[in-house]
């Protein structure tokens, strides 16, 4: 599956996208936040949902610039999109990691040079 929106928004975000992944190396198309699976009533008084637990939806919940999105994704595109969080959440863990790895080695750096 290949998801691809058109226009000038999509263009700028792509290109942005690519200078980044060039310049840092990142890989594939990780994507942030978390695959939700939910139920929702979708409000017909005849429906089977208005007395049981409602109908299947997959959403994804993610946070830009400190504002929290949730997107509903067709349920064709769940296994895809999960396996992409799966991704990106790895990815931003080894980040955490390696900067946490560098503070350290800051630190021991600093220790040793003052004996």
């Amino acid at each position: 599956m290949r998801m691809t929106p058109k226009g000038s928004e999509a263009a700028r975000l792509r290109q942005r996208k690519y200078e980044l992944v060039r310049r840092y190396g990142i890989p594939g198309d990780p994507l942030p936040g978390a695959l939700i699976h939910a139920r929702r009533r979708c409000g017909k008084p005849n429906c089977h949902c208005a007395t049981g637990e409602g109908h299947p939806i997959w959403y994804l919940s993610f946070t830009v610039k400190g504002e929290k999105h949730q997107e509903r994704i067709p349920h064709d595109w769940a296994e895809e999109v999960q396996r992409r969080v799966a991704a990106g959440r790895a990815y931003k863990d080894a980040v955490a990691e390696v900067f946490a790895a560098n503070a350290q080695l800051l630190v021991l750096w600093r220790r040793q040079s003052e004996r």
